[in-house]
Protein backbone atom coordinates (compact mmCIF):
# COMPACT_ATOMS: atom_id res chain seq x y z
CA UNK A 1 0.00 0.00 0.00
CA UNK A 2 0.81 3.58 -0.84
CA UNK A 3 -0.96 7.00 -0.32
CA UNK A 4 -0.46 9.98 -0.63
CA UNK A 5 -0.84 13.26 1.90
CA UNK A 6 -1.86 16.67 0.41
CA UNK A 7 -0.62 19.58 3.13
CA UNK A 8 -0.40 23.03 2.89
CA UNK A 9 2.94 24.26 5.03
CA UNK A 10 2.45 27.68 6.99
CA UNK A 11 5.76 29.09 5.52
CA UNK A 12 7.31 29.48 2.28
CA UNK A 13 10.82 27.71 3.13
CA UNK A 14 11.92 24.66 4.84
CA UNK A 15 15.75 24.90 5.75
CA UNK A 16 17.88 22.24 4.07
CA UNK A 17 19.04 20.80 6.46
CA UNK A 18 15.33 20.06 7.76
CA UNK A 19 14.47 18.58 4.08
CA UNK A 20 15.16 14.83 4.64
CA UNK A 21 16.03 14.97 8.90
CA UNK A 22 12.70 14.69 10.26
CA UNK A 23 11.49 12.12 7.73
CA UNK A 24 11.86 9.12 9.76
CA UNK A 25 10.57 10.20 13.39
CA UNK A 26 7.39 11.58 11.56
CA UNK A 27 6.89 8.19 9.95
CA UNK A 28 7.78 5.97 13.41
CA UNK A 29 5.69 8.60 15.41
CA UNK A 30 2.59 7.50 12.73
CA UNK A 31 3.27 3.96 13.58
CA UNK A 32 3.90 4.61 17.50
CA UNK A 33 0.83 5.99 17.04
CA UNK A 34 -1.04 2.77 16.07
CA UNK A 35 1.06 -0.34 17.38
CA UNK A 36 4.04 1.09 19.58
CA UNK A 37 5.56 -3.08 19.55
CA UNK A 38 6.10 -2.72 15.77
CA UNK A 39 7.29 1.38 15.84
CA UNK A 40 9.73 0.43 18.68
CA UNK A 41 11.21 -2.75 16.56
CA UNK A 42 11.64 -1.33 12.96
CA UNK A 43 13.84 1.55 15.11
CA UNK A 44 15.59 -0.26 17.37
CA UNK A 45 15.83 -3.68 15.38
CA UNK A 46 14.90 -3.80 11.91
CA UNK A 47 12.18 -6.13 10.37
CA UNK A 48 12.07 -9.78 10.23
CA UNK A 49 16.04 -10.22 11.45
CA UNK A 50 16.90 -7.67 9.05
CA UNK A 51 18.36 -4.19 9.32
CA UNK A 52 16.22 -2.82 6.83
CA UNK A 53 12.57 -1.31 7.32
CA UNK A 54 10.41 -2.03 4.99
CA UNK A 55 8.94 1.52 4.73
CA UNK A 56 9.26 4.81 2.28
CA UNK A 57 7.87 8.19 2.57
CA UNK A 58 9.16 10.84 0.49
CA UNK A 59 10.37 14.44 1.75
CA UNK A 60 7.55 17.10 0.91
CA UNK A 61 7.05 18.78 -2.52
CA UNK A 62 5.63 21.75 -2.97
CA UNK A 63 4.07 23.51 -6.31
CA UNK A 64 4.37 26.97 -7.27
CA UNK A 65 6.49 27.41 -4.51
CA UNK A 66 9.61 28.82 -6.88
CA UNK A 67 13.42 28.05 -6.91
CA UNK A 68 15.53 30.78 -4.44
CA UNK A 69 18.94 30.74 -3.98
CA UNK A 70 19.70 28.63 -0.61
CA UNK A 71 16.15 27.75 0.49
CA UNK A 72 13.84 24.89 -0.35
CA UNK A 73 11.05 26.38 -1.71
CA UNK A 74 7.18 25.50 0.27
CA UNK A 75 3.99 26.65 -0.64
CA UNK A 76 0.31 25.66 0.34
CA UNK A 77 0.02 22.85 -1.68
CA UNK A 78 2.27 20.13 -1.02
CA UNK A 79 2.51 16.61 -0.90
CA UNK A 80 4.36 13.72 1.75
CA UNK A 81 3.78 10.25 0.49
CA UNK A 82 3.80 7.09 2.08
CA UNK A 83 4.76 3.50 2.13
CA UNK A 84 5.13 -0.38 2.83
CA UNK A 85 4.91 -3.61 1.34
CA UNK A 86 4.19 -5.09 4.68
CA UNK A 87 0.49 -4.51 5.36
CA UNK A 88 0.85 -4.30 9.26
CA UNK A 89 3.41 -1.38 8.31
CA UNK A 90 1.07 -0.09 5.62
CA UNK A 91 -1.98 0.06 7.68
CA UNK A 92 -0.47 1.66 11.12
CA UNK A 93 1.01 4.25 8.89
CA UNK A 94 -2.42 5.16 7.04
CA UNK A 95 -4.16 5.03 10.24
CA UNK A 96 -1.66 7.30 11.89
CA UNK A 97 -2.65 10.09 9.48
CA UNK A 98 -6.50 9.57 9.74
CA UNK A 99 -7.88 12.41 11.65
CA UNK A 100 -4.75 14.51 12.08
CA UNK A 101 -4.82 18.06 11.42
CA UNK A 102 -1.22 18.58 10.86
CA UNK A 103 2.27 16.92 10.14
CA UNK A 104 5.09 18.38 11.77
CA UNK A 105 7.97 18.54 9.70
CA UNK A 106 10.90 19.55 11.93
CA UNK A 107 10.23 23.19 12.82
CA UNK A 108 7.42 23.27 10.14
CA UNK A 109 4.29 22.72 10.62
CA UNK A 110 2.63 20.92 7.82
CA UNK A 111 -1.67 21.15 7.49
CA UNK A 112 -2.98 18.11 6.34
CA UNK A 113 -5.72 19.16 3.95
CA UNK A 114 -6.28 15.00 2.38
CA UNK A 115 -5.33 11.67 2.27
CA UNK A 116 -5.93 9.26 -0.97
CA UNK A 117 -4.70 5.66 -1.41
CA UNK A 118 -2.59 5.76 -4.73
CA UNK A 119 -3.73 2.71 -6.91
CA UNK A 120 -0.99 -0.05 -7.89
CA UNK A 121 0.38 0.07 -11.54
CA UNK A 122 -0.20 -3.14 -13.34
CA UNK A 123 3.55 -4.93 -13.44
CA UNK A 124 2.21 -8.63 -14.87
CA UNK A 125 4.60 -7.67 -17.58
CA UNK A 126 7.25 -8.56 -15.37
CA UNK A 127 9.56 -5.07 -15.92
CA UNK A 128 8.55 -1.23 -14.92
CA UNK A 129 9.89 1.73 -16.09
CA UNK A 130 10.25 3.69 -12.64
CA UNK A 131 11.43 7.23 -11.55
CA UNK A 132 12.63 8.76 -8.37
CA UNK A 133 10.85 12.06 -7.05
CA UNK A 134 13.66 12.20 -4.21
CA UNK A 135 17.44 10.70 -4.64
CA UNK A 136 18.45 7.31 -4.27
CA UNK A 137 21.28 6.45 -2.16
CA UNK A 138 23.65 3.66 -2.74
CA UNK A 139 26.98 2.54 -1.64
CA UNK A 140 30.20 1.12 -2.29
CA UNK A 141 33.17 0.78 0.07
CA UNK A 142 31.69 2.98 2.43
CA UNK A 143 30.59 5.89 0.39
CA UNK A 144 28.48 6.70 -1.74
CA UNK A 145 28.71 6.44 -5.37
CA UNK A 146 26.32 8.30 -8.56
CA UNK A 147 24.88 7.04 -11.54
CA UNK A 148 27.49 7.06 -13.53
CA UNK A 149 29.99 4.56 -11.15
CA UNK A 150 30.83 1.62 -13.02
CA UNK A 151 29.21 -0.37 -9.78
CA UNK A 152 26.48 1.46 -9.08
CA UNK A 153 23.59 -0.71 -11.39
CA UNK A 154 25.76 -3.73 -8.93
CA UNK A 155 24.68 -2.28 -5.76
CA UNK A 156 21.51 -0.72 -6.20
CA UNK A 157 20.73 -4.77 -7.77
CA UNK A 158 22.17 -6.10 -4.50
CA UNK A 159 20.09 -3.76 -2.44
CA UNK A 160 17.03 -4.77 -4.42
CA UNK A 161 17.68 -8.34 -4.03
CA UNK A 162 18.16 -7.61 -0.22
CA UNK A 163 14.55 -5.71 -0.18
CA UNK A 164 13.54 -9.58 -1.91
CA UNK A 165 15.21 -11.63 0.81
CA UNK A 166 13.60 -9.79 3.74
CA UNK A 167 10.24 -9.65 1.90
CA UNK A 168 10.42 -13.75 1.35
CA UNK A 169 9.98 -13.00 -2.54
CA UNK A 170 11.69 -13.86 -5.80
CA UNK A 171 15.22 -12.10 -6.16
CA UNK A 172 15.93 -12.17 -9.29
CA UNK A 173 16.25 -8.78 -10.91
CA UNK A 174 17.91 -7.07 -13.69
CA UNK A 175 18.24 -2.87 -14.00
CA UNK A 176 18.62 -0.69 -16.85
CA UNK A 177 19.65 2.92 -16.08
CA UNK A 178 17.66 5.47 -18.54
CA UNK A 179 18.51 8.64 -17.16
CA UNK A 180 19.36 10.52 -13.69
CA UNK A 181 19.58 14.22 -12.21
CA UNK A 182 22.67 15.80 -10.81
CA UNK A 183 24.58 14.42 -7.73
CA UNK A 184 23.10 16.47 -4.75
CA UNK A 185 24.24 16.60 -1.05
CA UNK A 186 21.97 16.63 1.84
CA UNK A 187 22.24 16.84 5.46
CA UNK A 188 20.56 14.51 7.73
CA UNK A 189 21.20 14.77 11.27
CA UNK A 190 24.36 16.32 10.66
CA UNK A 191 25.67 13.92 8.29
CA UNK A 192 25.65 14.14 4.37
CA UNK A 193 24.31 12.37 2.05
CA UNK A 194 25.09 12.15 -1.37
CA UNK A 195 22.77 10.76 -4.24
CA UNK A 196 21.03 11.33 -7.74
CA UNK A 197 17.28 10.67 -8.91
CA UNK A 198 16.91 7.86 -11.26
CA UNK A 199 15.25 6.49 -14.36
CA UNK A 200 15.49 3.11 -14.04
CA UNK A 201 13.61 0.21 -16.59
CA UNK A 202 13.52 -3.08 -13.62
CA UNK A 203 13.08 -6.15 -14.66
CA UNK A 204 11.61 -8.32 -11.96
CA UNK A 205 9.06 -10.79 -10.73
CA UNK A 206 5.77 -8.50 -10.55
CA UNK A 207 5.15 -8.94 -7.34
CA UNK A 208 8.75 -7.77 -6.52
CA UNK A 209 7.58 -5.07 -8.49
CA UNK A 210 4.98 -3.91 -6.68
CA UNK A 211 6.99 -4.56 -3.27
CA UNK A 212 9.82 -1.87 -4.46
CA UNK A 213 6.65 0.72 -6.15
CA UNK A 214 5.22 0.72 -2.36
CA UNK A 215 9.00 0.57 -0.57
CA UNK A 216 11.16 2.90 -2.96
CA UNK A 217 14.58 2.43 -4.18
CA UNK A 218 18.28 1.91 -2.54
CA UNK A 219 18.95 2.66 1.28
CA UNK A 220 17.61 5.13 3.44
CA UNK A 221 14.08 5.04 2.36
CA UNK A 222 12.57 5.61 5.63
CA UNK A 223 14.52 8.87 5.78
CA UNK A 224 12.58 10.19 2.39
CA UNK A 225 14.97 9.04 -0.09
CA UNK A 226 14.59 6.90 -3.10
CA UNK A 227 10.85 7.20 -3.31
CA UNK A 228 9.36 6.58 -6.74
CA UNK A 229 7.21 8.45 -8.38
Amino acid sequence: MRFRVDVAADVDSIPWDQVFSPARGVAYDLIRAQDEALAAELHDHGYAGSSLRPLGLSAPRFRGAGRRTGVYGASGDGTVWFGSPVPRVAAALLAGVAGRTQLRWGTVALRVRGVQLEPMPDHSRGWADFSTVTEVLVKFEDRFIHPDHPRYAERLCHNLRHKADVLGLPGDLEIDIVSYGPARKFLVQRAPRYGSTVQLRVHADPVLLDALYEWGLGLNTNQGFGWIR
